[in-house]
C-alpha cells in the first residue's frame, strides 16, 4: 500500500526553524528524493507537499522516547490523492518491534492497536485512520508502545498541539490534485 512506505515574528520564525530541519530529518530516505515543498510548520508538526508524486503529509519527531533511538522515529498523516488515500496515520517507532508484539496507539483515553511490522505501524482500516485523527484533534499528546525482541520496552511521545493544523494544511496542500 502506498501509505505503509510513508507565523508570525522574526523571533518566533527562527525558533522553528532547528524544527523544521528536525522534522525534514526524519522523513523517510525515498521521500528525500523528490523535491518538497513545506506548506507550514505548526507547532511540532510540519506540513509538506511533494509534487512528483503527488502526495501531501503532515509530519512530527517524537518529544520524548525511552532509551536511546536505534531508528529516526516519527508519525505521519498522509494524503496520495491520485490514489484516493486521505488521511492515512502511519507511525515509524525508535526501535524495531519483535515479531507479534503489539503496537498500542494511545491518544487521551483512547487506545488504538496499530498494524504494522518491525519498526512500521499504521491503521487497519480507513475507520480506525478517521478515529485516530479525530482523537489527535482533541488530545495534548500521543504515545505508541511495544517491545523489542530483547524485551526492552518502546515508547515515543508525541505533542499533538499543532498537529490539527498541519493535518488541515497537508489535507488543503492536495487538495485539488485529482
Amino acid at each position: 500500500m502506498l501509505a505503509k512506505h510513508f507565523h508570525s515574528g522574526k523571533r518566533g520564525a527562527m525558533r522553528r526553524m532547528p524544527l523544521l530541519f528536525l522534522i525534514a530529518a526524519a522523513v523517510p530516505a525515498t521521500a528525500l528524493a523528490a523535491p518538497r515543498t513545506a506548506l507550514g510548520i505548526f507547532e511540532g508538526w510540519g506540513a509538506f507537499r511533494e509534487s512528483a508524486t503527488p502526495r501531501c503529509y503532515a509530519i512530527a519527531a517524537p518529544s520524548a522516547t525511552i532509551g536511546r533511538p536505534e531508528i529516526k522515529p516519527y508519525a505521519s498523516v498522509g494524503y496520495w490523492p491520485k490514489s484516493r488515500i486521505r488521511g492515512q496515520f502511519y507511525v515509524r517507532l525508535s526501535k524495531e518491534r519483535a515479531p507479534g508484539r503489539e503496537l498500542r496507539l494511545t491518544i487521551g483515553s483512547r487506545r488504538f492497536i496499530l498494524t504494522g511490522n518491525g519498526p512500521h505501524g499504521w491503521a487497519s482500516d480507513a475507520r480506525m485512520d478517521a478515529a485516530i485523527i479525530a482523537a489527535m484533534r482533541s488530545a495534548p499528546s500521543m504515545s505508541v508502545a511495544s517491545s523489542t525482541a530483547s524485551g526492552r520496552a518502546i515508547a515515543d511521545t508525541y505533542r499533538l498541539r499543532g498537529a490539527a493544523t498541519a493535518i488541515d494544511a497537508a489535507a488543503l496542500g492536495c487538495a485539488s490534485i485529482r
